[in-house]
């Protein structure tokens, strides 16, 4: 069973320079994400992930986070239900003293944030909307029918600019 695990001490693995440890027991709760007014719960709220921890000379770590997590909420496009899924592998280095390349936010004095660093991960996965397919009609601009269900197409008002030539009359 994987054990849940918000924050994980880097120094009990007690890794000399040049060594690594994978963990794959591990889990991290994230919250639901808020776009605008909505929110997309992650499904499951509790995702297993795998961290492979490499120590570096300088007393550093070398860390990678991979899992993969679903959101739940309604499709962007047409209002349906979208559960879109997004595999996550992100990268950190925390080297003390590299400056701010070489500093990861999500690790304090050998303690990682990695819920922290699970959701900031997630989110750069993202797309700019969350759809319910790659290929999402979405909503009838005139009508407000939803073009998944409903393919259609309204009749063209004319042109304005061509409105006097509708009233010409040929004998």
């Amino acid at each position: 069973m994987a054990a849940r695990t918000d924050n994980f001490d880097l120094g009990r693995l007690k890794l000399d320079a040049g060594q690594g440890r994978r963990l794959d027991d591990l889990t991290v709760t994230l919250e639901p994400l808020r776009f605008g007014t909505q929110d997309y719960p992650v499904v499951p709220s509790e995702v297993p992930v795998v961290v492979d921890v490499s120590r570096m000379t300088g007393q550093g770590y070398s860390l990678r986070l991979r899992f993969s997590a679903s959101l739940d909420g309604p499709c962007m496009r047409c209002l349906g239900r979208a559960t879109p899924e997004f595999t996550v592998d992100t990268r950190e280095i925390d080297q003390p003293g590299g400056g701010d390349e070489m500093t990861s936010p999500y690790v304090e004095d050998e303690e990682l944030d990695l819920n922290a660093w699970a959701r900031d991960a997630l989110v750069l996965e993202l797309p700019a909307q969350i759809i319910c397919k790659p290929d999402c009609a979405g909503l009838c601009p005139e009508c407000g029918k939803n073009l998944n269900e409903e393919p259609h197409e309204h009749e063209k008002a004319p042109d304005p600019r061509w409105g006097k030539l509708a009233e010409l009359k040929f004998d």
